[in-house]
């Protein structure tokens, strides 16, 4: 299944949610315990009625599916998650009764699928999420300052593949902000999340086992694989020497004076986004399909009219992370930050679905 740009979600499995400490972190636990269907659900010998993206229980279970142990600590996070939009909550003061709506949720199930089933609650660890692509870009325009979820998470939901204005998405599946986003830098990171450059290089490389980065010639900039993400097929990391032939087959097609002023690593995102295309190789043009030994129980359209579907019988692990020696033991080099965010990101999409 393809992962283009202009998709509006991303999958992100259960069993697989954001590691470390940050808000998104607590977002995606609480978006994995939610009702997958409109229903009643039972919680310590209480039957509730529960909305599709919605919970229902007690302060223990919340302080469960958080992994927070102190009372006030969770309340604290729910309100945070509150005031940035992310959900709604309440409590009541008499029953201790704890409920909390996802308000990211829109994609619409034909309900077929779900009719003689008791189970209201999604199980913890099975099936996937799905996340809108713009789920972090609030945090960015509120000048938040990320935590190390927070940066997993943007990364993750940046991911694209068989992307056509990006040819290395074409080798593996990788991160690509905007249009022009194909190559990022650390300091154009560093700027987004609120990070100097020193914070972003030990972020990557405690988490190359996820997000390797190859390092492009020169000042252009790097390179960012997604490696555990759920394609359905098994795939391994192009070789640095594959990535530069790439890199440099685009740029002998570059005869355009437009744009000379700019930086290179600018100018290269430009320019990986206006010949990509040319430089494929056919095999590699042809579209991948889904795993057909997955069972496909329900199926869901994007607002963007382009099908989807979710695998909900199929509990299948992240296809196996190949070796790979990150950075190849060299130093990285970064160019300027590219100022040009483009495509999605200057967007509003409002009511994301997580199911």
């Amino acid at each position: 299944m393809k992962c283009l740009l202009k998709y509006q979600w991303v999958k992100l499995p259960r069993n697989q949610l954001p590691p470390g400490k940050g808000i998104m972190g607590a977002w995606a636990r609480l978006a994995s315990r939610a009702a997958f269907r409109n229903g009643h659900a039972k919680y310590c010998g209480y039957i509730n009625k529960i909305s599709v993206g919605g919970w229902a229980g007690g302060i223990v279970g919340l302080k469960s599916i958080l992994g927070i142990n102190r009372r006030q600590k969770a309340l604290n996070l729910m309100g945070e998650l509150a005031d940035r939009g992310y959900i709604t909550y309440s409590l009541d003061s008499k029953t201790k009764k704890m409920t909390y709506q996802v308000t990211d949720w829109v994609i619409r199930c034909s309900g077929e699928p779900c009719a003689g089933r008791e189970a209201v609650y999604t199980t913890e660890g099975y099936g996937f999420l799905c996340l809108p692509r713009n789920v972090t870009q609030r945090l960015v325009e509120r000048h938040y300052q990320f935590a190390e979820a927070d940066a997993w998470l943007d990364l993750w939901c940046h991911t694209v593949w068989h992307e056509p204005s990006n040819a290395f998405s074409h080798l593996t599946l990788a991160v690509q902000f905007g249009q022009y986003g194909a190559v990022l830098t650390l300091e154009s990171l560093g700027k987004r999340w609120g990070w100097e450059k020193t914070k972003v290089w030990r972020f990557f490389k405690k988490h190359a086992d996820a997000f390797p980065l190859y390092k492009l010639p020169g000042s252009f900039g790097c390179i960012i694989f997604n490696v555990a993400y759920p394609a359905g097929e098994q795939f391994s990391l192009p070789s640095q020497d594959k990535v530069e032939r790439i890199l440099k087959e685009i740029r002998t097609k570059d005869t355009n004076a437009y744009g000379k002023q700019l930086s290179d690593h600018a100018r290269i995102c430009k320019l990986i986004a206006w010949y990509s295309r040319k430089v494929m190789p056919q095999e590699q043009k042809n579209c991948r399909v889904a795993d057909a030994g997955c069972n496909i129980t329900r199926a869901y359209f994007s607002p963007c009219k382009i099908l989807e579907y979710v695998w909900e019988d199929c509990q299948r692990s992240s296809p196996g992370t190949p070796n790979f020696e990150f950075f190849c033991g060299t130093t990285p080099r970064a160019g300027p930050a590219d100022q040009d965010d483009g495509g999605i990101e200057n967007g509003r999409f409002e009511g994301i679905p997580l199911w």
